[in-house]
């Protein structure tokens, strides 16, 4: 696994759409991305018109295009629809005006920016686990941690953490199942498959299609 640091990605002239382009160890990027201090996997891809600030994202995973992603930590293998949103910038309630005025001070000319504030956002950070799955126009907000193997329906907004291996859906979103039995969860926790190097993955990646099959051989 390699990281890849970026600084700031924006692109011009890239016509590609998803899955038209092959991957590789270099991120992929799409038209109107927009990308700051963030670092990202191996094999990954980010859709177009999307932007993420902050944030990490591994081998892998993908976004399908139009997602704002901020202050995140994505694991691997994670499946992230269009229009999803990841940790949604929270205003100041508590002070007499919630407008960003009092934050985005250089804006309207009032001095410099609140850096305790920003921090304040960072500390909510985000987490989505390892092959996770987030429907068209999810929602997680701030400090949200949604599970490895999570699934996360369409248009649901994530309030709460969702453990692993577990369905959620809804305004705000609640758990309605588990994907598997909690015996085959804890297995397939225990092998953490998504950590395997490229090597094993070839050479296991038949074995990926069947669930009693594959717990039987590498439990």
């Amino acid at each position: 696994m390699t990281l890849h640091y970026i600084d700031q990605y924006l692109t011009e002239h890239h016509r590609a759409t998803l899955t038209t382009k092959k991957l590789g160890e270099k991120p992929v990027f799409h038209d109107g991305v927009f990308i700051r201090d963030c670092y990202i996997g191996e094999w990954t891809e980010v859709g177009a018109n999307s932007w993420l600030i902050e944030t990490t994202m591994d081998d892998y995973s993908y976004t399908a295009g139009d997602n704002q992603i901020i202050y995140t930590k994505i694991g691997k293998f994670s499946n992230i629809a269009s229009h999803v949103r990841i940790n949604p910038g929270n205003h100041p309630m508590e002070r007499v005006t919630m407008h960003h005025i009092t934050y985005r001070r250089k804006m309207y000319g009032l001095g410099e920016d609140d850096p305790d504030f920003f921090e304040w956002r960072r500390s909510h950070q985000c987490e989505i686990g390892h092959d996770t799955w987030l429907g068209h126009n999810v929602i997680v907000m701030p400090g949200v941690k949604v599970g490895t193997g999570a699934v996360v329906g369409s248009g649901a907004v994530v309030t709460k953490d969702v453990d692993p291996y577990t369905l959620a859906v809804g305004v705000p979103a609640k758990p309605i199942r588990k994907r598997f039995s909690d015996s085959i969860i804890e297995k397939l926790l225990e092998i953490a498959w998504w950590d395997w190097d490229r090597v094993t993955l070839e050479a296991r990646f038949d074995d990926l299609y069947n669930i009693e099959q594959f717990i039987e051989k590498y439990s």
